[in-house]
Order: C-alpha cells, then structure tokens, then sequence
C-alpha cells in the first residue's frame, strides 16, 4: 500500500479536518476497515521470501515499484535482484535502472540492457497503481517470466472504495493518505484469463498471485464489465479468488 506523504502545512490541516468531521457511520466504517487491514499479517516480502524457498535454485527477481528499497527490495532473499523505477517520489532513487517500467521492458526486448531472453523467476509489480498502466506491467512481465515463475501484486484487495480512487492525491476522506487505486481492476480482468492461474492473499492490502502451472482455482466467473467497486464489495472473495496465506501455502503441497 502507497502512503502519500504530507508535504506540507495545508495538506496536514485537510486531514485534521477529515479526521474531525468524518463521524458518519459510513466513514467510521471505512477508518475501522483501514486499521483491521493495517493489522493483517504476514507482509508481501514474506510471501515472496516464501516463493522463493519454493523455487529452491537461484533466483532471479525483478521488482517493479521500488520507491523506498528497504520497505521490501532488500528483505528479498533472491540470489539475483534487479529494481526497476523512474524516481518520480524521491530525489534518492537507489535502484538498476532508473525508468519508468515501459521503458524498461522496451530497453530489454530491445537488447539494451541484460539480454533480450532474459527470464525473471519472480517479478514484483508495485509501480503506478492505475489500472491501464498495471494492465500493461502484467503483459510485459508474463512476457519474460521463467516458466514456472511467479507475478506478485500488491494493492489488489482495496478495503473501502476510498482506497481504491483513482486520483492518489485527494487526501480528504477518513483514510486519508492511504491509496491502492486502481490495481484491482487490472488482477480481476487478468482473473478472467483461462490461461493464468491467479489468487489473492488476504494480506497487506491483497497481495495478487499469477502463475502459468500452480493451479490456485478456477477463473473468476463474476460479471463485472465496468469494474464497479460495489460489484467487487459484495463478490469480494470470488472476484479475487481471496485466500488466507495458511491456504495459499496449501497449493504448494499438493
């Protein structure tokens, strides 16, 4: 989940003023659903750690998103990491490549960097979290995944619709800066796919699966053609195929 920082004095006095006047049962609502997903555990690097356990070789991970490389980049036990991200939120950028995801993948097919066959064992989309954009990290990522590889998305499982809005900068609700956007859109269109096998862990706001061989489950059969978060809320769990981590584990024993 993206935090969006206070950068200054107006915005820290707005979400004073959502916290004051916000006391509808609506919105109380909304700020309890936020505090029980904050409370959820494990992380996403701990499902990701677990992925690599069971690969059990060297692997070789791609990070999409990176912003802060301690919040998840540098907990990743993978013998070979690349992190991709344009530095857009800091002036520090300290990843391999400094571009926007697009332009990765681009300078990879194109043999400017690495090489042009390379294979990503695990690749971790968590950059712009607008759906046309995570869309085309999903496509672009299953291109140079190994095959038995996984796709692993964060913010796939937005708690309240405030959660889920596209414009991150409107901090003006009882969850303030908090932002998943759009992503869910994109895993539940790619949960549509017959040829992708995919589930969400209930976790750290929805932490989306793909795989091209571990069969978590059937494809969503829920009808939703213009992504109405409404329609989600009330088919939450078979729109995401919403699994605990003690069930996902589960799949990899049988």
């Amino acid at each position: 989940m993206m935090k969006i920082p206070v950068f200054n004095e107006k915005k820290k006095q707005k979400l004073e003023f959502a916290e004051k006047h916000f006391n509808d049962t609506y919105n109380i609502e909304a700020k309890k659903s936020a505090e029980k997903e904050l409370a959820k555990r494990p992380f996403r690097y701990d499902i990701i750690n677990f992925l690599v356990k069971q690969l059990n070789r060297e692997v070789t991970y791609l990070e999409i998103g990176v912003r802060v490389p301690a919040h998840n980049f540098d907990k990743i036990e993978a013998a070979v990491k690349y992190s991709v991200d344009p530095g857009v939120e800091r002036e520090h950028n300290p990843v391999d490549f400094a571009v926007t995801s697009d332009e990765f993948f681009r300078q990879l097919e194109a043999g400017e960097i690495l090489t042009r066959d390379t294979k990503f064992d695990i690749i971790f989309i968590d950059g712009l979290h607008l759906a046309n954009q995570v869309e085309k990290d999903i496509e672009n990522a299953l291109k140079h995944l190994s095959d038995d590889g996984f796709i692993v998305m964060h913010d796939c499982n937005p708690p309240t619709e405030f959660h889920a809005r596209e414009n991150f900068s409107y901090i003006l609700s009882p969850v303030g800066g908090q932002w998943n956007g759009t992503t869910w859109k994109a895993f539940f269109k790619t949960r549509k796919r017959k040829d992708i096998f995919s589930c969400c862990v209930d976790t750290d706001w929805g932490v989306g699966i793909l795989s091209k061989n571990i069969n978590f489950g059937s494809s969503s059969e829920v009808s939703n053609d213009y992504f109405e978060y409404e329609i989600l809320n009330a088919n939450r769990k078979s729109s995401l195929n919403l699994v605990s981590f003690d069930d996902f584990c589960g799949f990899f024993k049988k």
